[in-house]
């Protein structure tokens, strides 16, 4: 069959509406395109729960991670007045009760991490009341607010965007816990209608793709809605690569079913064996064996298409392309993110067009199931969007420039956990935002989506983002102390302190340095300007970690609390410093100053900052740091001597008290266990640092610094 053919089956003669452009035309007539939007989806989200049979389907979970299905009913209304009210557009809320147990769902959680909690949930015709008034405020809002163009992240209009959106990625994700509800919860409905054709499933064959430069990532003055990880901008050169023509059909994947394929321990990756395990999975969730395998779709069970895509999460693609990278001796993985995008570049994919039916299996515009993989050609390729999601290897991360919007902060940020792996190209029932070439979604790898895969051959390594948040309070000030702003009007210290090393060492030679007590490694980097080779150094490994991370990643992301629980989010990189070109020249290890290992020696530069008050035994470690050191080579030393027994026992204290009855300092301390084996160098200074807690509390402090010449 040809794709005109298929299109001719579609579900609905009126085409639903696509998102809107925000950008450019009359404001009047965005308005009311806005609010035939908004209804368009009202509407069709309330149709999806006409398929529910009868109200005891609303109140019995589908799958134990998920709340019941009058959750999801109620939820979207929920979050249009909660966004509402935040963005000071509504100026009372509609049922406090409903807002508050429709709020918040339930988070991806592990597989075995069941949600047990109790609810008192209202009853259908309450919820359906309820979303009749939210309906009737948002319409008020869309009939009178006024309207200016672009719509952007600061409009009045963005959280009514936010709203519709929001509902249209839940119209998505219901349909797939009723597709996971029992049978006789559900029934058929016009409005839902399978796609009703099959037949031969395909040979699939590899197709060359060649290689290039891929840009994601869209500019704020974008003409559409977008979430948060939408926006930025990456950059990636993609080698060449093979792709299957097809995503991968029930056909092909029933060969990895009859070979054993989820018996095979080693095929399956650590994460993807526990998951299979604990599921007992043996094919994926939506066959049905019954004397011969059945499919089940969203509102019925019908004979097994073995034409269309096979539908699985992460781990069971995974599964099969290692199996396969066994049968055929090929690199067979999952393409990445970047190289998805670029085949949907070679392949000329197009976005939704307005007025006419989707050239793919998208946006709801012909059945609300999968369809043949053979039906919807993009260039050498088919399903290269629509059909079902794909998998890809990539989790999910931010771009250069992410930022988080202040109504919506924790959309993608929990997602950041490199355990949310993308999802490309939609599926027959996703429709707005979802459909852009821009669209980011990502899910726990366990997660079923109405989701697939198409596999690559490629000999390119894969190399997971950066995609953590430090959210450790200590860690994360540390971060922003060492590779953050100016504040105040103090200048970095870690730099500033790094820059006064390095004109103390002059002339001298400049082969090696040792950042000892190097915590976040800022210091580090910026003596590898002057120095061939940097090693820092320092007791906590979680410090380590975060310079390790600017190393493999040139990136270091965390958070940073502004105001009691609420947080904002912070990408530092370094090329943006400037320290990209010095970061083949550093080293970072765990260690202990007091006890450092014989290898960290011959330095012509010791670096210790704002570290001597923080040891157990600060003599032990002055009494030894020469033996570091070449002859001419210098020891800076750098510390506000603020003396605390939770970091020093008060008998290792090096100054700060009085002796034989006079005051005895760190400086005076510094002269004497020093004076054997340096010489000091010029007069001691003083150097300011602050360090940011909050939007409104900063530490302001001075570090003494003393310059130290090794004797020959």
């Amino acid at each position: 069959m040809s794709m005109l053919e298929s299109v001719e089956d579609t579900t609905h003669s009126r085409l639903f509406e696509r998102t809107p452009d925000l950008a450019s035309g009359d404001p009047e007539s965005r308005r009311d395109e806005i609010r035939e939007y908004f209804l368009a989806t009202w509407a069709r989200y309330e149709s999806l729960f006409r398929t529910l049979a009868r109200d005891e389907a609303y109140f019995e979970k589908s799958i134990p991670l998920r709340h019941p299905l009058i959750f999801y009913l109620g939820h979207t209304a929920t979050f249009f007045v909660n966004k509402l009210v935040l963005a000071k557009l509504l100026p009372n809320r509609i049922d406090s009760r409903m807002e508050s147990t429709f709020a918040v769902g339930v988070d991806e959680m592990s597989w075995d991490d069941l949600d047990d909690d109790h609810y008192d949930w209202p009853s259908v015709a309450e919820v359906m009341a309820y979303r009749d008034k939210v309906r009737d405020a948002v319409l008020d809002l869309i009939d009178t607010l006024p309207l200016t163009l672009p719509i952007n992240w600061s409009s009045d209009w963005w959280p009514i965007m936010m709203g519709i959106e929001h509902e249209r990625i839940h119209l998505e994700t219901s349909s797939v816990l009723i597709r996971q509800h029992k049978l006789d919860y559900v029934r058929s409905d016009p409005d839902w209608r399978p796609c009703p054709k099959t037949g031969e499933a395909p040979e699939n064959t590899l197709v060359a793709v060649p290689g290039g430069e891929v840009v994601l990532g869209k500019p704020f003055d974008a003409p559409f809605y977008g979430w948060d990880n939408e926006y930025g901008e990456h950059r990636g050169d993609v080698p060449s690569f093979e792709a299957s023509q097809y995503l991968v059909s029930n056909s092909e994947f029933l060969k990895f079913v009859e070979a054993g394929g989820y018996q095979d321990d080693e095929v399956w990756e650590e994460e993807g064996r526990k998951w299979r395990d604990f599921a007992e999975a043996r094919h994926p969730t939506f066959w049905v064996w019954n004397n011969q395998w059945y499919l089940r779709l969203m509102t019925e069970q019908v004979e097994m298409p073995w034409d269309w895509p096979a539908e699985v999460n992460y781990h069971e693609a995974k599964a099969f392309c290692n199996w396969m990278a066994r049968q055929t001796g090929k690199s067979v993985r999952l393409p990445t993110e970047d190289e998805w995008y670029r085949l949907y570049d070679v392949a000329g994919v197009e976005e939704v067009p307005r007025n006419t039916p989707a050239g793919a299996n998208l946006h709801l515009d012909h059945w609300a199931s999968s369809c043949p993989v053979t039906w919807f050609r993009h260039g050498d390729f088919f399903d290269v969007v629509g059909n079902v999601w794909q998998w890809v290897e990539t989790p999910t991360y931010p771009f250069d420039g992410f930022e988080v919007h202040p109504l919506y902060d924790d959309f993608t940020t929990p997602t950041f956990d490199n355990q949310h792996n993308l999802i490309k190209g939609g599926s027959w029932i996703s429709c707005g935002n979802e459909t852009l070439r821009s669209a980011r979604y990502a899910f726990r790898r366990h997660f079923f989506q109405h989701a697939g895969f198409r596999y690559v051959v490629s000999e390119a390594e894969v190399r997971p983002p950066a995609t953590q948040y430090e959210t450790d309070k200590l860690l994360s000030e540390y971060a922003e102390f060492h590779f953050g702003d100016e504040n105040l009007g103090v200048p970095n210290y870690p730099k500033a302190i790094a820059e006064l090393a390095i004109r103390a060492v002059g002339d001298r030679p400049a082969i090696a340095a040792l950042d000892i007590g190097c915590a976040s490694g800022r210091s580090t980097f910026e003596l590898a300007r002057h120095f061939d080779h940097v090693t820092g150094v320092d007791f906590s490994a979680r410090f380590i970690a975060q310079g390790v991370s600017m190393v493999d990643q040139g990136a270091l992301r965390y958070t940073l609390v502004d105001e009691a629980e609420l947080v904002g989010y912070r990408t530092r990189y370094l090329d943006q410093l400037g320290l990209a070109e010095v970061s083949g020249k550093v080293q970072f290890w765990q260690g202990d100053a007091c006890n450092l290992k014989p290898q960290f020696t011959g330095y012509d530069l010791v670096l210790a900052s704002n570290l001597l008050d923080r040891l157990y035994d600060p003599e032990r470690f002055l009494a030894e740091i020469h033996r570091r050191i070449k002859a001419c080579g210098l020891l800076v030393l750098a510390s506000p001597y603020t003396w605390q027994e939770e970091h020093t026992p008060r008998e290792k204290w090096l100054g700060g008290f009085k002796k034989d009855g006079e005051n005895y300092t760190t400086r005076d301390a510094l002269d004497e266990l020093l004076g054997e084996h340096f010489s000091l160098v010029g007069e001691p200074g003083r150097m300011p640092f602050v360090i940011r807690e909050t939007t409104n509390k900063y530490q302001y402090n001075f570090t003494d610094i003393t310059i130290w010449e090794r004797k020959a």
